[in-house]
């Protein structure tokens, strides 16, 4: 639909769009405090200022109420508009995983989620559906603009290079509990288009 045949929500349908909103952020906001094990639908309700029904109308369980505001909230800020090139990509890529990890919040949500969903396979499935591929799959477009332009190997192994550009600051930020600076990210965008086999680097 084009930008003119759309409507902003008016009148009902706004008020549920900002409830809605108001509760995906209570979500994040109430996990990063309690946990996933000690999320309730209470708390979040009473952190948003609605009415348990006003949760209950919408998901049904805590684990549906949490992936509709990962999906919301997380897998949106993984998209990177075209730079122009491989490196300035990269580097945005890298800024968007840094400022997520690093965010109080996320930075609280993402390592509880990761040990809860060790101990239950169906967290661990509605993770991946709802976040977990939806990034990567935002993420690939980086490489694929790279290969487009011939900065990257056509048989570049798509895989495993997500795997190593969101693995050190996962590690740093998010186990290891070190803070990352510019410095840091420039010479790990460095190192990055050298495992990479970058033509320009």
């Amino acid at each position: 639909m084009s930008s003119e045949g759309r409507r902003a929500p008016t009148g009902h349908a706004a008020l549920q769009s900002r409830v809605s909103d108001a509760l995906a952020r209570a979500t994040l906001e109430e996990l990063a405090v309690t946990g996933y094990a000690r999320l309730t639908v209470e708390g979040v309700a009473r952190r948003a200022g609605v009415g348990k029904a006003a949760v209950y109308r919408r998901w049904p369980s805590k684990q549906e109420m949490t992936m509709a505001a990962l999906s919301q909230l997380v897998v949106p800020i993984a998209e990177v508009p075209d730079a122009g090139s491989l490196r300035e990509d990269l580097k945005a890529s890298l800024r968007a995983l840094h400022d997520w990890l690093a965010d109080p919040v996320y930075g609280a949500v993402v390592p509880d989620l990761t040990s809860a969903a060790a101990h239950d396979a169906g967290l661990t499935q509605a993770l991946w559906r709802e976040v977990g591929q939806p990034r990567r799959e935002l993420a690939s477009a980086v490489l694929a603009r790279g290969m487009k332009r011939g900065e990257l190997p056509e048989d570049l192994d798509v895989e495993m290079a997500l795997d190593v550009i969101a693995g050190p600051l996962y590690w740093r930020l998010s186990v290891r509990r070190v803070p990352v600076d510019d410095a840091y990210l420039d010479n790990l965008c460095a190192w990055l288009l050298r495992a990479l086999g970058a033509s320009e680097m």
